[in-house]
């Protein structure tokens, strides 16, 4: 009987500590887990590719407010129609700006449509309806990193306007072959490094002009 009672102890003891030892490993997985996400979040940051498609993903998904976080803080973005980027007159916004356009109904000029010169007179998801994301470039025909494959008639005026930035180009030759690919689109993410992370300033819709 004695011997009994010493072999309850004892596996009340082992079972105990069983236990505590998988407490700790629970615990020292999810310590590896939060800093699996840091990493994570720290290459989204890092990485001009990454966090370009980051970007791209939240334009397809029309979720707007997680854009803002990676718009320059001190700078701000500015969204150009057509590949001649125009600072006096395209939309630039800072982060709290963005975030106030994307929740209103209000129109505004973005600039001058090509071949009318009427006036762009849109809503924010009016705009980046049609001079953003119109067509699935997080699923381009070519993605290259500081370098641009579109060529249009409008200049590429960027290196003048951006000079020293990073950008990543989303291109489509076209779709339509009764088109003879006029019908093709680009569009350019532009970025500035702060503290070793990219964020972004210009947004630059192309497509073929008159």
């Amino acid at each position: 009987m004695k011997r009994f009672f010493v072999f309850i102890i004892a596996l009340t003891l082992f079972a105990s500590c069983n236990n505590s030892n998988n407490q700790q490993s629970e615990d020292q997985s999810d310590s590896l887990n939060v800093a699996s996400d840091s990493t994570d979040t720290a290459i989204v940051r890092t990485d001009l590719t990454q966090v370009s498609k980051a970007i791209l993903k939240e334009f397809k998904d029309k979720n707007y407010e997680a854009i803002a976080q990676y718009i320059h803080p001190d700078e701000g973005v500015r969204f150009s129609p057509y590949a001649y980027i125009r600072p006096d007159t395209d939309v630039h916004l800072s982060q709290a700006d963005f975030l106030s356009a994307v929740n209103s109904e209000e129109e505004q000029i973005w600039g001058a449509a090509d071949g009318t010169g009427d006036d762009i007179k849109l809503t924010a998801k009016e705009y980046f309806d049609r001079y953003v994301y119109d067509v699935d470039f997080l699923e381009p025909e070519t993605f290259s990193v500081n370098e641009s494959i579109a060529s249009g008639n409008s200049i590429n005026n960027q290196e003048e306007i951006y000079p020293g930035t990073q950008f990543t180009e989303s291109h489509f030759s076209g779709f339509e072959e009764k088109y003879s690919g006029m019908d093709w689109r680009a569009l350019r993410l532009i970025f500035k490094q702060v503290n070793g992370n990219y964020y972004l300033v210009g947004v630059v819709h192309d497509e073929w002009t008159i």
